[in-house]
């Protein structure tokens, strides 16, 4: 019985929402693959939440208000609700990466000051 936690497997999809799956109450979290050569067909912004990205593997780039950032894996990137941004692979090779999307200004605790430690 998973009470405290849920589980989920993630396989190669083009893209992969763990909000439903896992129940998340306070993220969104998304796993994206783009072959290479491919875009997200639209440019995108939001009301409310910021998103952090993770690129696990390849290259790409993002423009990010007309503002182009290269991309590979390993890079962390950090976007404000209001930025308008899209994403591309590069010409020569598929990129993925991790979307965490969350309300901006919300985090009040985080590490040891949320954690409670039993002995």
């Amino acid at each position: 019985m998973m009470s405290n936690f849920n589980k989920s497997h993630v396989t190669a999809e083009a893209r992969t929402e763990l909000h439903d799956r896992l129940q998340l109450t306070g993220a969104e979290i998304s796993i994206n693959n783009l072959p290479a050569g491919a875009s997200v067909p639209f440019v995108h912004y939001h009301k409310k939440n910021e998103e952090i990205y993770f690129i696990t593997a390849g290259q790409g780039k993002a423009v990010i208000d007309g503002e182009t950032v290269e991309l590979s894996a390993g890079d962390w990137l950090r976007i404000s609700p209001a930025a308008r941004r899209q994403f591309f692979a590069a010409a020569h090779e598929g990129i993925s990466y991790v979307c965490i999307q969350v309300r901006e200004g919300s985090l009040e605790e985080y590490t040891a000051d949320d954690a409670g430690i039993e002995a």
